[in-house]
C-alpha cells in the first residue's frame, strides 16, 4: 500500500479524531471497539493496513484505565496486522502525576504506561502538555512533544488587556514564564501548601497584582482545589478580576461545582479531553480545539519533515 496514512481512534475523544480527519482531508479509519459482558475490550481493524503509517488518537482520560487498554489493545491489532508503523497519539497521557517516587514502596506508573506502549509495538508518541518534561525519556522510541500555548496564547492576546500570568504553584513557573514572555507581561506566583493529594491551601502571591487582569495558567485541572483558592488569594491580593488557562480539563469530582461557585470569572481549556455534562453546562467553561496543531504535527510526521517548529 505504500506510504498511506490512516487515523484511527478509541472511544476516547472521538469528535477530536474527526477533527483531525478533516483538517488532513480525510475520514477516521473503520475500528470496532466494543466489551464483552463481564467487560472486557475487544478490538477489530475492519480494513486492510498492511504496509500503512497508522496514528491511534487515543487520549488515557476517564475512565483512564478502560481507554488506556483500548489504545494497547489497538496498537497490537494494527501491529498483527503488519501497519508499517504505529503512533500513539495521546493528546493527554493520564498516569503523568505519578512520574517518580515520592515516597518508599510507590510505583512509578507514568514509567509503566511508556513500557506497555512499546511492548505492543508503538513506535512513536505524539503527546501535548506533559505534566513532567521528563516521561519522555521514559520511552526509548521518539516521542513528539506539543504545547496547546500557540492557541491558548492567541485567545487571551485578544481577549484581554493589562493582564499578569500567574502560576498556581511554584511547579509551574517554568511554564507560566514562557506564557509571560509570548503575552509581554508580568508574572506573579502563588504560594501555596498542599497537605494532602488534591488538597491544597493558597498562602500568599509573589508579584504585583493590584489592579491587573489575573490569568492563572496550569497544566490541567483536576479538582480545581488550586484555582479556586488561588482566585480568592488574588482578588484579596488587589486583582481586578481572575481567570484561568489549562491544556487539560480532568475536571472530576467537584470540579465543576467548584468553579461555577468561585470568583473565577472563565477557565479556558483545550479539547485534549471530551467535556463531561456537567462541565459542558458550565458557562464559565470555554473549549478551544487544538485539533489543527495535533493535525499539523501528524502531517509532518507521515512526511518526515521538522515538527520542531509547533514547540513552543
Amino acid at each position: 500500500m505504500g506510504n498511506v496514512m490512516k487515523i484511527f481512534s478509541g472511544s476516547a475523544n472521538y469528535p477530536m479524531a474527526q477533527e483531525i480527519a478533516a483538517h488532513l482531508d480525510m475520514t477516521v479509519s473503520n475500528a470496532e471497539v466494543r466489551k464483552f459482558s463481564d467487560g472486557e475490550i475487544f478490538v477489530e481493524i475492519k480494513e486492510n493496513v498492511r504496509g500503512t503509517d497508522s496514528y491511534i488518537v487515543q487520549p488515557t482520560c476517564t475512565p483512564v484505565n478502560d481507554h488506556l487498554m483500548e489504545l494497547v489493545i489497538m496498537a497490537d491489532a494494527l501491529r498483527r496486522a503488519s501497519a508499517r508503523r504505529i503512533t500513539a497519539v495521546m493528546p493527554y497521557y493520564g498516569y503523568a502525576r505519578q512520574d517518580r517516587k515520592v515516597a518508599p514502596r510507590v510505583p512509578i506508573s507514568a514509567k509503566v504506561v511508556a513500557e506497555m506502549l512499546m511492548a505492543v509495538g508503538v513506535r512513536r508518541v505524539l503527546c501535548m502538555d506533559l505534566h513532567a518534561g521528563q516521561i519522555q525519556g521514559f520511552f526509548n522510541i521518539p516521542v513528539d512533544h506539543l504545547y496547546a500555548a500557540p492557541v491558548l496564547i492567541n485567545y487571551i492576546q485578544e481577549s484581554f488587556n493589562d493582564v499578569i500570568m500567574v502560576s498556581p504553584d511554584a511547579g509551574g513557573v517554568e511554564r507560566t514564564r514562557a506564557f509571560a514572555k509570548r503575552v509581554k507581561c508580568g508574572l506573579a506566583i502563588i504560594d501555596k501548601r498542599r497537605d494532602r493529594p488534591n488538597e491544597c491551601e493558597a498562602l500568599n502571591v509573589i508579584g504585583d497584582v493590584k489592579g491587573k487582569v489575573a490569568i492563572m495558567m496550569d497544566d490541567m485541572v483536576d479538582t480545581a482545589g488550586t484555582l479556586c483558592s488561588g482566585a480568592g488569594t488574588l482578588l484579596r491580593h488587589g486583582a481586578k478580576e481572575v481567570h484561568a488557562c489549562c491544556s487539560h480539563p480532568v475536571l472530576s469530582g467537584p470540579a465543576v461545582e467548584r468553579i461555577s461557585k468561585s470568583e473565577i470569572k472563565s477557565l479556558v481549556v483545550t479539547n485534549s479531553i471530551p467535556l463531561q455534562r456537567a462541565s459542558q453546562e458550565c458557562e464559565k467553561i470555554k473549549v478551544l480545539s487544538v485539533s489543527s496543531l495535533l493535525a499539523e504535527a501528524i502531517h509532518r510526521i507521515h512526511n518526515d519533515d521538522s515538527v520542531s517548529s509547533l514547540f513552543v
